[in-house]
């Protein structure tokens, strides 16, 4: 199987965008910078979100002045009516400030997934990169990865608190970084597989660009064998952008 099939396999799913209004039910502590927030409520009946690569939008406060970002659904419990979000608390946004007190009880308003980008799990190797606010859809896809699959993750996180362990049945090649200089430096150093591989890549967006074009522009990965996001933008806030 060649590295550049001529053909995606990548399938993108539309959803009917619903606004929920879901209640805390449980807050953990991960790492120094990330906290796990379950929320339940009737709303949640018929929520579904199809892949890993999914977010849904964090709406804080009424009218044109609410805050609204994105984030991944890290899981859905569909029996218990959970959906659980983890939350990086750097900076000084209003979610991350909301997060960084959340309590069981209090109540927020979720909208979407509006659509969903489902990734094969078959191909012969995947390439996870990204930073504090990618790992919840890398941990989340190492989880989704069946054995015999191959998977090589290169994360950037600014305290070596903020590692954590994986689940996942596939054989990984896990990779921890401290600058967004030393996560593109760590993708130039990676050898482009042998087989029909794909590269899924999130964080902040000049870093991602620079991924995307060391990948693309001069690995030759094929164009519709990565997907590119960026999560967030240096100077900016609430930016989310699918690199092209």
């Amino acid at each position: 199987m060649s590295i550049d099939a001529p053909v995606s396999r990548v399938q993108r799913v539309r959803h009917e965008l619903k606004i929920r209004q879901v209640e805390v039910v449980r807050v953990r502590e991960l790492g120094s910078h990330f906290r796990s927030i379950s929320f339940g409520g009737a709303a949640l009946h018929d929520f579904h979100s199809a892949s890993f690569d999914d977010h849904i939008k964090f709406i804080l406060g009424d009218g044109p002045d609410a805050a609204r970002r994105d984030y991944t659904p890290r899981s859905f419990d569909p029996a218990a009516g959970e959906l659980t979000i983890e939350f990086a608390l750097h900076g000084d946004g209003p979610c991350a400030a909301w997060a960084a007190q959340a309590q069981p009880g209090q109540q927020v308003l979720i909208g979407g997934p509006k659509g969903s980008l489902i990734i094969p799990v078959d191909y012969d190797w995947h390439l996870l990169v990204g930073d504090e606010t990618g790992l919840p859809a890398i941990a989340r896809r190492l989880e989704e990865l069946p054995a015999g699959t191959r998977a090589t993750v290169i994360v950037k996180v600014d305290d070596a608190a903020d590692r954590r362990a994986f689940a996942s049945g596939a054989e990984v090649d896990l990779r921890w970084v401290a600058s967004d200089a030393a996560l593109l430096t760590a993708v130039q150093a990676w050898a482009l597989p042998a087989g029909e591989g794909y590269a899924w890549c999130a964080g902040e967006a000049a870093t991602m660009a620079a991924v995307r074009q060391e990948l693309v522009g001069v690995k030759g990965l094929g164009k519709h064998a990565i997907r590119a996001a960026a999560y967030w933008k240096r100077g900016g806030s609430g930016f989310h952008e699918n690199l092209e």
